[in-house]
């Protein structure tokens, strides 16, 4: 299964930024053992501080990957483009949060992405992204609920 993952604003600074929010390991070490632990998965990498080249990400993977796992960061409640651009592709589109964007800001709890998409995972830290990927293979396993 070919999986892109879309990273945006901010997060190119996991392991430094708020630690006690966001944890204190590198997005770079976090995907290096998830791609060991999930070899048979062909798991690709794109961060951008740049709304368009987000949205550029999208349409350059929307139609040929098997699924996009999205953390669009702080552009998650702002950006109706990147939204659109959600709904425009064909490939299915998981939104991810590290942490539980219920239970911070306000302006947090409004997401202009997760109408367009399969689902959405916060609150697990950076499991949250091991969480979207076993949902693309959900269904398929003999232990989930059908």
């Amino acid at each position: 299964m070919r999986i892109m993952i879309i990273n945006g604003p901010n997060l190119n600074l996991l392991g430094r930024r708020e630690p006690s929010i966001y944890g204190e390991v590198s997005f770079e070490a976090y995907l290096k053992k998830l791609r060991e632990s999930y070899p048979e998965h062909n798991i690709d990498h794109f961060q951008s501080n740049i709304e368009g080249e987000i949205i550029d990400a999208l349409h350059n993977t929307g139609f040929s990957y098997d699924g996009i796992i999205l953390n669009a960061g702080g552009y998650t409640h702002s950006s109706v483009a990147i939204g659109d651009a959600v709904k425009a592709i064909e490939t299915v589109v998981v939104e991810v949060h590290i942490s539980n964007i219920f239970s911070r800001e306000d302006f947090r709890k409004i997401s202009h992405i997760a109408p367009h998409t399969k689902g959405s995972i916060s609150g697990f830290g950076l499991g949250s992204y091991r969480l979207a990927l076993e949902s693309f293979t959900y269904g398929t396993s003999p232990v989930a609920d059908q």
